[in-house]
């Protein structure tokens, strides 16, 4: 296994890329650069064209290389428009998201990101970021955090869950991955113990990082600087994101309602490449665990 790939193995990184129907010549954007597994896939198929690479990670900017068609920016990709916009770029043939945390991520203890490890209650994306997930704990009301969980974690005992966490607090302050846990022991199943956790500090990490508003601004920025015949590839990892991409790609909303001009005719500006998401293949799934819940989605601009 290479450098980056410990860093972190690309999902779909063949797929994406044939879905990206790369032209040499073209502007590409690799929204989430990670370990740099795409970036170097989509150069590998370029001579003359450029690659601009976004990560709000500093730790990510460590895999970048020297080579002159790639421009690697810490930003959140959020910012795309912004950003391509100080570049000189209006306008590019291709935008790739793999909306996935980093293996390196989970795997740094001191991120806060993972269950197996007692750590700071960190979770930020960014670093440089002022709040943490700890905040977030300790701070919200119970009825917010019984709509983060539900929302973005779909926590069945929502409501159970945070009057046992807003007691806790005032018991103990939580400061670590382990406090948490230890906190919601309670209303843990215990059959299903690891799926729970996981649920919970998905529901954090999401709502501290803003990940659902920031995907709506790549979506919707995407649909204005990709050219015609451009792809849109996005890979995401549970059924939130999923369903604002396919809605996206499909009706060009969020609400996945198809609206039509005065003239009966569509106002998408993407067309869907196919009706249902790609999936990676068992090989893929036994060498990288992390596959598993992968769905990628493919559009290209009208």
């Amino acid at each position: 296994m290479t450098v980056l790939e410990m860093y972190h193995r690309p999902v779909l990184l063949s797929e994406s890329i044939n879905g990206l129907n790369i032209t040499d010549g073209g502007i590409y954007v690799d929204a989430t650069y990670g370990g740099g597994g795409h970036t170097n896939a989509i150069l590998e198929k370029l001579k003359n064209g450029r690659v601009i690479a976004f990560d709000q990670d500093k730790d990510a900017l460590a895999n970048s290389n020297s080579d002159s068609r790639l421009t690697i920016l810490h930003s959140n990709f959020r910012y795309l428009a912004a950003q391509l916009s100080a570049k000189g770029i209006d306008k590019v043939d291709g935008i790739l998201a793999d909306l996935g945390i980093s293996s390196h991520q989970i795997d740094t203890p001191e991120r806060g990101f993972s269950t197996r490890f007692d750590a700071p209650l960190d979770m930020r994306m960014n670093s440089e970021s002022a709040l943490t997930a700890a905040y977030i704990i300790n701070t919200y009301p119970a009825g917010k955090l019984q709509k983060m969980f539900s929302e973005y974690g779909e926590i069945t005992n929502a409501a159970n869950l945070s009057r046992v966490l807003e007691k806790a607090r005032t018991v103990k302050h939580i400061r670590t991955t382990g406090d948490l846990i230890e906190a919601i022991k309670p209303c843990t199943p215990p059959q299903t113990a690891h799926r729970y956790l996981a649920q919970v500090f998905q529901s954090l990490r999401i709502e501290l990082n803003e990940e659902v508003d920031a995907l709506k601004d790549l979506l919707r920025q995407s649909d204005t600087m990709l050219n015609k015949g451009g792809r849109l590839v996005v890979i995401s990892y549970h059924s939130l994101e999923d369903r604002l991409v396919k809605n996206f790609m499909r009706s060009g909303n969020f609400e996945g309602i198809p609206q039509k001009n005065m003239y009966g005719h569509d106002l998408r500006t993407m067309e869907p490449i196919t009706k249902k998401p790609i999936l990676p293949n068992e090989e893929e799934i036994t060498e990288n665990s992390r596959a598993r819940s992968a769905k990628m989605r493919i559009a290209e601009k009208l």
